[in-house]
């Protein structure tokens, strides 16, 4: 837009500012990763605002007619000169915008703090090198150039057609009142209409997006005490109409077993997964470049005919995606706290079933396990006296019995190690209370006793276990969302409708513990906490909130110190909302959810905003200063300006596009692009009239 050789002024700046924000990344221990790459992404679309900003400012000068005979240098010097104090007051609103973010606490605080960590560098080094560099490689690059080029013989000749199209839809906005307040009421319905979508379900708020991997698993729990050979049945049912799909490539079955560590396994537990009743199968999907669908939709259209395959058995079946994060137990997961476990039980069973009924949400399972019967062989210490046999015999007989022994090794010439001789009762021998029964041990007397004169045989049902959260029973109901709202927030507030309408025996309201991370403080009633993906959602955006309360604060502070005046940082403030004109309806537009890295983006957005209004307001203030009246100083400081924002958000919407179809950072991506396009094209005709508007007489 500016020419070849001004490009390559700015230009310069990008792989300066990058190198030295790789030794602020090795200097935090970072490591080159999806996310600080991506960060590094995020900072080129910024850290050129300030090269940008003064290239321009000095080609400007230098194409000036009044400039035509001075020596080049004295009017680089005027030109950074007259844009240097906005720059770097502009420069620490954004470095003010995006740090607070380092600050997020939880699981989510140090996978995003390289973003805000990486970019406030870069700020600082792109400011450094703006005043530095730029003017230098300018004076070397663009000096003759310029010389040779002249300047223009009128003023009008120097604007180019975006100054021109700017005087020309500013100049009636400043004279005429009605359309004023037209245009300030046009821009308000459409931040109201843009803010209806998120209420509207148009789009979906999400902690992070899913993924595109190209593996999940089929979690099998058969019902407690099922045989391995049971299990691994079920296991084969499945994956027999797994091998029917075109896009599976292959699977292992694991049953009584746990499946390879990977980050699911971590996370939820799944590597202690040992029981016979437990299944798992690591099912991998073709190459991402090899198939139209995202594993996401793929689990999707399975779900269905594998969960009525489990349903043949008995089991329950959960289709568990590799996340990109939050690490968490499961997307759903009620949390019940009360003063009597068995209580606290009967209403997970009530709140289970609410799950299975609710629209949306899948693969249901609780933390506890069905009843299974259970023989206690109790020990008559009388008549094992009379025997001269001891507790500890039988015991050791039992265990042998039912769990084998070895008992010494094998030497074969063909095996390279040794292969141990296991002693254990067959099958048919070890099934039931009356053939164990029948097992004899050698007394003392040398008479064979047989078990069942030593002990009685007692049968019971085993006891659940015992779940504990920061040394609180609890019981855990979990759950997943399909279909099409696909996040938690709106599954939880169907769900605490319904469970606020439960009846509770004890005379009390059930609490639900809803927009905290904390759990109940005592534990004398019953009470529900919200956990899983929620738990994180709500950490990640509160911080997020405060976050973006101290940039506001921060900013307004430092606008008033420069400005000396307390309202017109109300108006540099006052376009910040009107990014989401542009970031709500984009999300609509590319059915994405509103997501913690759109919320970054938006934060960041606010930054680059503020940055674009304080250089226009100062340009006002310097027009004004000239002598120029407050309705030509508007127009003509917007005019002047206009260019170099359209650079500027170009620059932003040009590094931002990078990483727009990235599953994860996606969101970041569609904040920046189209928040820099709707600030672009409303902010800066809305801020000269708030300003015109504040400061007439």
């Amino acid at each position: 837009a500016l020419g070849w050789r001004e490009s390559g002024v700015v230009l310069l700046a990008v792989p300066v500012t990058l190198a030295l924000t790789l030794v602020i990344f090795y200097l935090y221990g970072y490591t080159l990763n999806r996310v600080t790459l991506f960060a590094l992404i995020f900072s080129i679309g910024i850290l050129v605002d300030d090269a940008i900003v003064v290239v321009e400012n000095v080609v400007r000068h230098f194409r000036l007619p009044q400039n035509r005979g001075r020596p080049w240098r004295e009017v680089a010097v005027e030109a950074v000169d007259e844009v240097g104090n906005p720059t770097i007051l502009a420069t620490f609103t954004v470095i003010a915008a995006i740090l607070p973010m380092a600050f997020v606490s939880g699981l989510m605080g140090p996978y995003m703090r390289p973003i805000p960590v990486g970019a406030s560098a870069a700020m600082l080094f792109s400011l450094v090198i703006a005043f530095v560099v730029s003017p230098w490689a300018a004076l070397r690059l663009l000096g003759g150039h310029a010389g040779k080029t002249g300047g223009a013989e009128h003023p009008g000749e120097a604007e180019g057609w975006t100054t021109r199209l700017y005087r020309r839809a500013m100049t009636p906005l400043i004279a005429n009142s009605r359309y004023r307040w037209m245009f300030l009421v046009g821009i308000t319905v459409l931040l109201l209409l843009a803010c209806l979508l998120v209420p509207l379900k148009a789009v979906r708020v999400k902690m992070l997006p899913f993924d595109n991997k190209s593996e999940f698993q089929v979690i099998l729990d058969m019902p407690e005490g099922t045989p391995l050979e049971t299990t691994l049945a079920a296991a084969r049912d499945i994956a027999a109409y797994l091998r029917t799909h075109p896009e599976v490539e292959n699977y292992q079955i694991y049953a009584g077993t746990a499946g390879p560590h990977n980050f699911n396994g971590l996370v939820r537990h799944y590597f202690l997964r040992s029981a016979p009743h437990e299944g798992d199968i690591q099912v991998n999907l073709r190459p991402a470049s090899e198939r139209t669908l995202q594993s996401h939709e793929i689990a999707k259209q399975m779900r269905g005919p594998i969960q009525a395959i489990a349903a043949r058995w008995g089991a329950r079946v959960k289709i568990a995606e590799v996340p990109p994060g939050p690490p968490v137990l499961s997307t759903l997961v009620a949390e019940i706290y009360g003063p009597d476990y068995t209580r606290q039980i009967e209403l997970a069973r009530q709140i289970r079933e609410l799950f299975e009924q609710t629209p949306g949400v899948v693969d249901v399972d609780w933390y506890v396990e069905a009843p299974q019967p259970t023989l206690d062989f109790v020990f008559d210490p009388d008549k094992a006296a009379q025997q001269k046999i001891s507790a500890a015999d039988v015991a050791r007989t039992m265990a042998i019995a039912l769990g084998g022994a070895d008992v010494g090794l094998m030497h074969q010439p063909s095996e390279r190690e040794d292969v141990p001789i296991r002693v254990q009762l067959a099958r048919a021998s070890r099934s039931s209370g009356e053939a164990l029964r029948g097992l004899y041990l050698d007394s003392p007397h040398g008479a064979l006793v047989p078990i069942g004169e030593l002990v009685r045989l007692h049968e019971t049902t085993r006891a659940p276990n015992l779940y504990r959260k920061n040394l609180r029973p609890v019981v855990y109901v979990t759950g997943d969302v399909a279909g099409e709202e696909e996040s938690p927030v709106y599954a939880i507030r169907a769900l605490s409708e319904k469970i606020r309408a439960l009846n509770i025996p004890e005379g009390y309201d059930l609490e639900q513990l809803i927009f905290t991370t904390q759990p109940p403080q005592e534990t004398n009633r019953l009470a529900l906490k919200w956990d899983g993906e929620w738990h994180i959602t709500v950490e990640v955006f509160r911080d997020l909130g405060l976050a973006f309360a101290a940039v506001l604060v921060l900013i307004y502070v430092l606008v008033v110190g420069w400005f000396q005046s307390f309202q017109i940082p109300l108006v540099i403030m006052a376009p910040i909302p009107l990014t989401l004109v542009g970031i709500l309806p984009a999300h609509w537009a590319m059915g994405a959810f509103f997501t913690a890295t759109s919320m970054i983006g938006f934060i960041a957005g606010a930054g680059i905003i503020v940055r674009n209004s304080i250089i226009l307001v100062d340009f006002i203030q310097l027009r004004r200063a000239q002598g120029m009246s407050l309705e030509e100083a508007v127009v003509d400081a917007g005019a002047v300006r206009f260019r170099p924002m359209l650079l500027t958000a170009a620059a932003v919407v040009v590094g931002a596009g990078v990483i727009l179809f990235d599953p994860i950072f996606q969101g970041l991506a569609i904040s920046l692009m189209a928040g820099e396009v709707a600030s672009t094209l409303l902010s800066r005709m809305a801020v000269p009239v708030l300003y015109y508007l504040s400061e007439r007489q």
